[in-house]
């Protein structure tokens, strides 16, 4: 799938999975909430709440399984699991040195994630990597969720880069076919270990790494290796 030339101007990244290290935040948040719901989440459910956002969740709990009082009231429970970790966040291994390779080679980035806002700029302040973005944008500012390319557009719009060598660095499968057929260049992480297979990623990606450890900027173009 490696291309001899991949120029590159313009980088949003994911964030959960792809900069920081906070998937298992997720994983155990969903088991917390089925707990207190006094359920077992299904393998079915399991891969339909990847693609949701939190609110998404929490409506499907309330109205599924009548957690909690209101809608509001499991949104409550959640943010305050999820605010614990991400104030503590870790960076995913090579994540700060493709953001400073970028940031060498002039390529503008920014942030688009499913998470909420606030969220998402605790993990980056945690983390030491907030000055990087142009933008860090949550699916809730632009009212639809990954599965539109709404966020991914918000966020190009913001570093002012041409689509065409914009690229999209995601780790979920719906997410990369989104920008695929947005006309994003998609740079794709696999993860066999966790339902993201190798020869999936290979389908809707155009650069494919099981991290980012051995990714750079090079002569204005993305490098794997």
């Amino acid at each position: 799938m490696n291309r001899e030339l991949d120029p590159i101007k313009g980088a949003i990244f994911d964030c959960d999975g792809t900069l920081l290290d906070s998937l298992g935040a997720w994983r155990g948040l969903e088991d917390e909430v089925s707990r207190l719901a006094g359920v077992t989440v299904t393998p079915e459910e399991h891969k339909m709440f990847t693609t949701f956002t939190i609110p998404e969740v929490a409506r499907y709990f309330h109205e599924q399984y009548g957690l909690a009082s209101s809608v509001e009231a499991v949104m409550g429970i959640m943010d305050e699991y999820m605010m614990s970790y991400y104030e503590r966040a870790h960076l995913m291994p090579g994540a700060e040195a493709i953001l400073e390779s970028c940031a060498r080679n002039n390529v503008k980035m920014s942030m688009a994630s499913s998470s909420k806002p606030q969220f998402l700029w605790a993990g980056a302040r945690a983390t030491g990597i907030a000055d990087y973005f142009s933008a860090i944008v949550s699916v809730e500012e632009v009212g639809a969720s990954k599965r539109e390319p709404a966020v991914y557009d918000r966020a190009r719009e913001a570093m002012g880069t041409e689509k065409a060598f914009t690229w999209g660095f995601e780790d979920a499968l719906y997410a990369m076919d989104t920008l695929a057929k947005a006309g994003y260049p998609v740079f794709g992480l696999y993860d066999e270990a966790h339902g993201v297979p190798q020869v999936e990623v290979e389908k809707r990606a155009r650069l494919v790494a099981p991290t980012l450890e051995n990714v750079a900027v090079r002569e204005g173009n993305l490098i794997v290796g």
